[in-house]
């Protein structure tokens, strides 16, 4: 009797086999370049409950972070303002703006403004953010020009890579204390030289660790 399959249908098998592993590393190697921070948040942008301008506030009013972002040199999570923080200015600046309306519910009810959060640290990662602002980093190097975003943007990846790019040479991304909240204001290294960064650093005793329990704690 006849064979039902040629001869050839023998190397099938080999060949889906073959066929499957080229298809995985593909996948693999696609996942690996394109699902990584810098495409899969840089220029997350979430349409907020409240269309707050950091351009009109932080920029063209001047507004220091720490008004609104109170804690940032005293926590380990930057906080949002509270609605009274808001209403400061705002029961008498546009105090009848219905762009301002869920501010206004929060104001008189107690309950949060919905912020959408956009920058957000692994849970298996430790960050401590008054710690590297009071160490001379300022926000810029983590969240952008902030003060020129009309809606902010995740600017930065904020990935393993991009924090030991810092923390194995961090004399190019300090700043002296006055310019920190400065987000216009050059770095040391760009204002006086790598040799004041450096001697910065040193007199600080600044040094941050490389080592996995660093950050992963």
């Amino acid at each position: 009797m006849s064979n039902i399959f040629p001869k050839s249908a023998n190397k099938l098998p080999l060949q889906i086999i073959v066929y499957l592993v080229v298809l995985s590393g593909i996948v693999t190697a696609g996942a690996n370049y394109y699902m990584t921070p810098k495409y899969t948040r840089v220029g997350y942008a979430p349409v907020q409950p409240v269309p707050y301008s950091h351009a009109l506030h932080a920029g063209q009013l001047g507004i220091d972070c720490r008004y609104c972002h109170s804690n940032i040199e005293k926590s380990g999570v930057a906080n949002l303002p509270t609605a009274q923080t808001c209403m400061n200015c705002h029961n008498q600046v546009k105090k009848d703006s219905p762009l301002l309306a869920v501010v206004r519910h929060s104001y008189e009810t107690g309950e949060a403004v919905p912020w959408v959060k956009i920058h957000q640290v692994p849970d298996y990662a430790y960050f401590n953010h008054a710690i590297h602002v009071n160490r001379g980093v300022s926000c810029v190097e983590c969240h952008g020009k902030i003060n020129e975003m009309e809606v902010v943007a995740h600017a930065k990846p904020l990935s393993m890579g991009f924090c030991l790019d810092c923390h194995r040479d961090p004399a190019g991304f300090v700043r002296e204390k006055g310019d920190i909240y400065n987000l216009n204001s050059p770095t040391i290294a760009q204002k006086s030289g790598l040799a004041a960064a450096h001697k910065f650093l040193t007199d600080r005793n600044i040094k941050p660790p490389q080592s996995c329990s660093g950050c992963h704690r």
